[in-house]
């Protein structure tokens, strides 16, 4: 972002306004450290019970994070409201992250290892996912995949997206026509771009079983699959556990 940020060397109240990058700091052993996350920081279980919650990704109370008294606030330029950065920062150092790809994510992990001290878990960390993704073969065959992240309008992940990231990781193509990062797409549209297999993400939309005969109306024939919405979006330590998953889908679409 283009700004420098000035924290104490080892933070000891932090607050994580991201569910993927909340559940990085766990794994790097912050525990008490961690003094406040959002109410869609579901990962770990146990902190979602226990950790105060300081409103959403997109609307942050600022009240509870001055409650709260953090020495660091770790966040991200998509998740984030912009305004709410704006008057985070005013008063507290906020470090923000920027992640579009696998390369970006590693390189998030070991920054925020620096940030909080926890610099030897956070290259472990990386040179996990980094060997787990190394043993990931892509499909040969390349289909085109129209990702589902919303309903009503229909909307799905474009390019320059973690989410296109991931796919390209698994193989998967594009429809053509899509340029957009998000876009919103009518069932002509939908049914225009022909894609090989349609995949509906259980977040931020929670497609379910209900959702498949829909989709089938609007592009009938091809296979529709209910993915893990974390595997392919989220780009902390979460991503070591996304390759088997990604085998596991491309296992049952070969089949």
């Amino acid at each position: 972002m283009g700004r420098l940020v000035g924290a104490p060397e080892h933070p000891k109240r932090v607050i994580s306004l991201v569910p993927s990058q909340t559940e990085l700091l766990h794994d790097l052993g912050l525990g008490d450290r961690v003094v406040g996350i959002t109410k869609f920081c579901v990962h770990p279980v146990e902190w979602l019970r226990t950790k105060p919650r300081v409103g959403g990704t997109k609307k942050v109370d600022l009240a509870k994070v001055r409650a709260l008294k953090p020495d660091l606030i770790i966040g991200n330029k998509e998740e984030n409201a912009q305004a709410d950065i704006a008057d985070l920062e005013r008063e507290f150092p906020v470090w923000m992250s920027d992640v579009r790809d696998l390369e970006g994510a590693l390189g998030m992990i070991e920054q925020v290892g620096r940030v909080t001290g926890t610099t030897e878990r956070a290259q472990t960390l990386c040179k996990g996912i980094q060997a787990a993704f190394g043993a990931l073969e892509p499909l040969a065959q390349q289909p085109t995949a129209a990702y589902f992240i919303w309903k009503d309008p229909w909307m799905l992940a474009g390019k320059h997206t973690f989410i296109h990231a991931m796919m390209l990781r698994c193989g998967f193509n594009l429809p053509i026509g899509i340029g957009e990062r998000y876009p919103e797409v009518t069932a002509p549209e939908l049914a225009s771009m022909k894609p090989s297999v349609a995949l509906l993400s259980s977040e931020p939309y929670p497609f379910g079983e209900r959702h498949i005969g829909a989709v089938n109306k609007v592009l009938p024939g091809i296979p529709v699959e209910l993915v893990d919405g974390e595997m392919f979006s989220w780009y902390g330590s979460r991503l070591l556990h996304a390759p088997p998953y990604f085998r596991q889908l491309m296992e049952r679409l070969m089949r």
